[in-house]
């Protein structure tokens, strides 16, 4: 399997399981939490490495978990007092905690591979070189399994918890009557969300993992009221969008991240056009005719 074709299907994989995640984010009207949340785990990355001394360690990915969720309890509690608002919350405790990431890594890690232009931007084409051995052998790039293991707990988690993540993203009253925690799915959820984005932090970048969380399932939504067909439909756009990506920065020879970024963008303003339930063109014809 050649370099070109690991880095296309890394990002493939990437933008099917941040899709699939960020499609709850937007029907609980989240979208930025997203945003934060892949941003704020920065933190729990740096305080992992400190607390391991590794950067392979599994504490990293357990620290920007907990970080995740965090995040998220701090804005809930802020916006629960009623002297700040939701998005105001957010806004305060998102650069906070991110900040502090970059204060702990300008201050201590120095000498260390934490790099915060390369965890905002990424840079797939490189993910090929991180190769994983087993027995000797070369079986491929690591960024590769790691992101094919994200996308299937995506699948598996949604799979299992379909009903109770159904229902909470609509009627967190109605949950709770019918004996659902929404406390416990929507922790779980923002669990899933930043696991899923500390994973693809080192090769997407956090860029583009906010684009591939919003941009597919936010284009789905305007063409299906189905759930289930949202779900498959944000992950194919999302691939479609790596694919394309992938293709366009090849042949102009620019950042690979950008350009699946950028496609993602152009699939959601063409549906905004054309969609048949809510695109403005389709909508002016039904007003003119």
């Amino acid at each position: 399997m050649g370099a070109g074709v690991e880095t296309m299907l890394i990002g493939a994989f990437t933008a099917a399981a941040c899709a699939l995640s960020g499609s709850f984010l937007v029907l609980r009207k989240m979208s930025m939490t997203g945003d934060s949340i892949s941003h704020t785990i920065l933190l729990g990355i740096v305080l992992g490495f400190f607390a391991a001394g590794d950067l392979g360690s599994p504490l990293l990915i357990i620290g920007a978990a907990a970080t995740g969720v965090v995040t998220v309890w701090l804005a809930e509690v802020l916006s629960k007092s009623r002297l700040v608002s939701s998005d105001s919350a957010m806004g305060v405790v998102f650069p906070l905690l991110f900040s502090l990431a970059i204060i702990l890594i300008a201050k201590y890690g120095g000498s260390v591979h934490l790099d915060v232009d390369s965890v905002m931007l990424g840079e797939l084409v490189f993910a090929p070189f991180d190769r994983l051995y087993l027995l000797g052998s070369d079986i491929g790039a690591k960024g590769l399994y790691l992101s094919l293991g994200v996308l299937l707990m995506n699948i598996v988690l949604i799979a299992v918890f379909f009903k109770e993540l159904k229902i909470t993203a609509f009627d967190s009253t109605l949950a709770a009557v019918l004996g659902f925690s929404p406390v416990a799915v929507h922790y779980g959820l923002m669990s899933v969300v930043s696991v899923t984005a500390v994973a693809s932090f080192e090769t997407a970048g956090s860029v583009l993992v906010v684009a591939f969380m919003i941009a597919p399932p936010a284009a789905a939504y305007l063409f299906t009221t189905d759930m289930k067909h949202m779900l498959v439909l944000s992950a194919a756009i999302g691939v479609f969008s790596a694919a394309v990506g992938y293709r366009i920065a090849v042949w102009l020879d620019v950042s690979v991240a950008g350009c699946m970024a950028c496609c993602a963008g152009a699939v959601l303003a063409a549906a905004v056009l054309i969609s048949r339930l809510k695109g403005c063109l389709n909508r002016r014809i039904r007003l003119n005719a």
